[in-house]
Parts: structure tokens; C-alpha cells; sequence
């Protein structure tokens, strides 16, 4: 148990240390440890064991408002690197991080995003564990940010979307053309969304983002008459604002709105209709037209400024333009 106390008291000591100061700290750990008796009957008392930092570490996050999606993808990449590790927390190194990392993306072919998912992932669950004093220093403090390549996404044109609402088949499908390209809500947003939830004075509503957060967002005219139309024709007594089509009318899911759309991009041929494009193509329009960049973050519902930037692609042609204004 000595030995043991020992390796551990040098691994955490030795990024602060030379190889002469640590030489003396093991001399000075042996003399002082001599004449000590050590007694430990239950291994668990002296260390917790790996799965219960990650327990303690996913119920830290679910306290924080975290969805089950990201709860459900912090705990599994964290266990897939304690399996991999199969040693004690406190004894993972930065070397041993960055290994796993390069084996993990060899194995499985895996993206840069995807990498730098996992490190800041792995960075968050580590620095917790600094912060909370379960460890001396986080081994994913030097692992850096993996750079990716910045990938303008497509937006939908004037065009596409009018191309799209003229093929809905069902007025149900052109309001949610309508609902999802003026108020650039989240499909998790929309398929929660109630009647009760709606403004029609204000062209408003109340939608529960990630983290159960709030937020109030707006509709235009169009969709506000579009909508009141639909909710009209209905016979059913559900509470949603969007059902299923046919009886009985049950609450319209994730999946359902995605299939729906890909359904009405293969009608039309319009390349990649899927519900986060047309809040991607919302955010460009607005600061296209000048909307300042706070105000877009609040309208999307992002905590971070820059995460508004990777979802805002300014159109080319102004940025041609203004250097002609501007420049000549």
C-alpha cells in the first residue's frame, strides 16, 4: 500500500517537478513512509472508483438542464475511453489522452469535428474533476482545439421555398414550411409546441429550448394566416400544434417531420430538405438584411455568439457588392 501511495503522490507531482526534484521526493516520500503502518481493509474507501466520477459527473450536467441526447452522448464517450484506459482516473496522463484520441480516429475513420467533439467532451468531464478536487490537474488542459475545415452549408434560395410550398399536398405540410422558415425553431422546439402556445396578435410564441430555456420567437403574416387555416380544418381535440394527417391524430414527431420533408424534397427535387437547413437559411437571410448579430443569437436561442456565426454564411454576392461600394 506504501508503493502505492507513493507511485501515486509522484505521478501527480511530476508535472510540476525536474527528474533531480522528483529523485528527491521519492527519497524523502521512502524516509518519511518508513515507520508508517498502513492499513486499508476496503479499497473503495481509499479510491472511488472510475464509474463513480462519471455518475457524479452526469448528474452534475443533468442539474445543469442538459438534454438525454447530450447527456446520453457525454456519459457514453466517457466510457468508452475508461473501458479503453482500464486504469484509475487519477492516473491518466495527457500522453495516454492523446493516444487514445489518435487510436480512436484510426480505428473508426472519424472526422475532425467529430474528434474535437470528443476532446472537449473529455476536456469538460476532466476539468470538472479539477475543479471539484478529485484530481490535481486536468491531463486535457494541453490537448488543443483539432482544427476543422470551415464548410459553407447551403441555404435555401426564394426560389426553393416557393418551390416547396407549392408542392405541399396537405395544408398541415405548408404550415410547417411556413412555421419553420420565419421563425427558424428547432425541430425539438416544434414538435413540442402547443395551441395554447401561440400568439396570433403578437405573431408569436413561446418554444423550450436545449436546457429547458425559454425563448420567445415570431412568425410573419403569411404563416399566421397559413396557420389560424390550419388549426380551423381540425377535428381532433389534441393539444399539439402539429398532427399526424390521418386519425388519430396523434402529436407529429421528430422523425416524422424529417420524412415528410425529404418526401417533399423528392418531389420537387430540391437537394437536402431537412428541418435545421431552413433555420441555417433564416440566420443568413437576417444578417444579409442587415439584422445585428446579437439579435440573431437571441432569436436562435444560442449561448454562444460564435456558434450563430457557424449557422450565419453571409451571401457572397453582398460581400462582392460591398467591396464595390466600399472599395471600388
Amino acid at each position: 500500500m506504501k508503493e502505492q501511495l507513493i507511485r501515486e503522490i509522484r505521478t501527480q507531482m511530476s508535472q510540476f517537478l525536474s527528474e533531480t526534484q522528483m529523485d528527491k521526493l521519492h527519497e524523502v516520500l521512502l524516509d518519511c513512509f518508513s515507520n508508517i503502518i498502513i492499513e486499508i481493509t476496503d479499497e473503495e474507501q481509499y479510491r472511488k472508483n472510475n464509474n463513480d466520477y462519471l455518475r457524479m459527473y452526469i448528474a452534475a450536467k443533468e442539474i445543469e438542464g442538459c438534454s438525454e441526447k447530450t447527456i446520453h452522448y457525454y456519459r457514453s464517450t466517457i466510457h468508452k475511453l475508461l473501458v479503453s484506459m482500464d486504469k484509475d482516473i487519477k492516473k491518466i496522463t495527457t500522453e495516454d489522452l492523446r493516444l487514445y484520441l489518435a487510436m480512436h480516429q484510426k480505428e473508426h475513420n472519424a472526422s475532425k469535428v467529430t474528434m474535437d467533439n470528443i476532446r472537449r467532451i473529455l476536456s469538460g468531464f476532466f476539468s470538472w474533476l479539477e475543479d471539484e478536487d478529485y484530481i490535481i490537474k486536468s491531463p486535457a488542459r494541453r490537448i488543443h482545439k483539432v482544427k476543422t475545415e470551415q464548410i459553407i452549408k447551403d441555404t435555401f434560395s426564394d426560389e426553393n421555398l416557393e418551390v416547396l410550398r407549392n408542392a405541399c399536398p396537405a395544408l398541415r405540410d405548408l404550415v410547417l414550411i411556413e412555421f419553420l422558415s420565419s421563425t427558424g425553431v428547432r425541430v425539438g422546439e416544434l414538435v413540442k409546441l402547443n395551441r395554447q402556445n401561440i400568439n396570433f396578435q403578437e405573431r408569436s410564441c413561446i418554444v423550450f429550448g436545449k436546457g429547458s430555456k425559454e425563448r420567445e420567437v415570431y412568425f410573419d403574416a403569411r404563416t399566421k394566416l397559413h396557420l389560424q387555416e390550419y388549426l380551423d380544418s381540425r377535428t381532433d381535440n389534441n393539444e399539439a400544434l402539429f398532427v399526424s394527417i390521418r386519425s388519430p391524430y396523434e402529436r407529429l414527431s421528430i422523425s416524422g417531420v424529417e420524412k415528410r420533408l425529404k418526401k417533399l424534397g423528392s418531389l420537387t427535387h430540391v437537394d437536402h430538405v431537412y428541418p435545421h437547413k431552413f433555420r441555417r437559411t433564416l440566420a443568413t437571410m437576417a444578417i444579409d438584411k442587415g439584422m445585428p448579430i446579437e439579435q440573431v443569437q437571441m432569436l436562435l436561442g444560442h449561448v454562444r455568439i460564435d456558434t450563430t456565426m457557424h449557422y450565419a454564411m453571409v451571401n457572397q454576392n453582398n460581400v462582392k457588392n460591398s467591396h464595390r461600394k466600399y472599395i471600388g
